[in-house]
């Protein structure tokens, strides 16, 4: 297991603080102008074959991204795919539920504060509690598995726990509408998690229709701390890949 590096993190925010009192540094200024790319299905059709071409396609455009001194630590890369009903129903089965076959399914891709617990609770809480409110039935949470050894020092030191939570459409709603309500829930999450001081939950999606993996490690070695998109099951129509170019931001998960 890594040990939170709380003495650099506390150290990064200090250096922070410091440029912005005392040069032209501002971080309501922070921008980035990033490489994006789409691989996608003329016809519509899923295939594996999409996702497959669109991590190949994001592997090459790593050189858009820059790279930290310890050789793995990156600006950040992801990709966007479409929900995988195949997969993630025997990820409701492990849960011990049955998928319900007449029901839609939503993923929530959520990022955690790793180290407090206390605060990981809280999280989890808000989570559920804006879903419940919206009427919807929640399958449980995942863990989501990752190879940190794909991961800089940096990245590794702050990287969040990184789990899922898998929705059920109990209302029996049109997609257009659970997708709309969904983004209603996300943004209440956001909402109750900065009036409970945890500005360390992010969701990276929250939806029926896609889900999205990214990290702040190489664009190359996304696929790799993500093991999820090697199964053969990912299949997609689309593929958007994502390198972050960081021009006067800090690189962060």
């Amino acid at each position: 297991m890594t040990k939170f590096d709380a003495d650099w993190a506390a150290a990064e925010e200090a250096r922070r603080a410091w440029m912005a009192e005392h040069s032209l540094y501002n971080d309501t200024d922070e921008h980035a102008s990033c490489g994006v790319g789409l691989v996608v299905s003329i016809d519509g059709s899923k295939s594996r074959k999409v996702v497959e071409n669109g991590i190949d396609a994001l592997k090459a455009v790593w050189h858009r991204g820059a790279v930290d001194a310890d050789g793995k630590t990156g600006d950040g890369a992801g990709i966007h795919v479409q929900i995988p009903y195949a997969f993630f129903g025997d990820m409701i089965e492990r849960t011990g539920h049955k998928p319900r076959e007449d029901e839609m399914l939503a993923v929530g891709q959520v990022f955690l504060p790793r180290t407090d617990f206390g605060a990981q609770e809280t999280c989890r809480t808000i989570v559920e509690t804006e879903i419940l409110r919206m009427g919807y039935y929640i399958y449980g949470w995942r863990h989501v598995p990752v190879n940190i050894d794909v991961l800089g020092e940096k990245a590794n030191a702050t990287r969040p726990e990184i789990e899922q939570i898998l929705i059920s459409n109990s209302k029996g709603v049109d997609e257009d509408t659970f997708e709309r309500e969904l983004y209603v829930i996300r943004r209440r999450i956001e909402k109750a998690a900065a009036a409970a001081q945890v500005p360390t939950l992010y969701l990276a999606s929250l939806s029926c229709r896609s889900i999205i993996y990214k990290g702040m490690m190489l664009a190359q070695d996304v696929a790799e701390f993500y093991p999820d998109l090697q199964d053969e099951r990912f299949e997609s129509a689309f593929a958007i890949y994502h390198q972050r170019y960081s021009t006067n931001t800090f690189p962060q998960w």
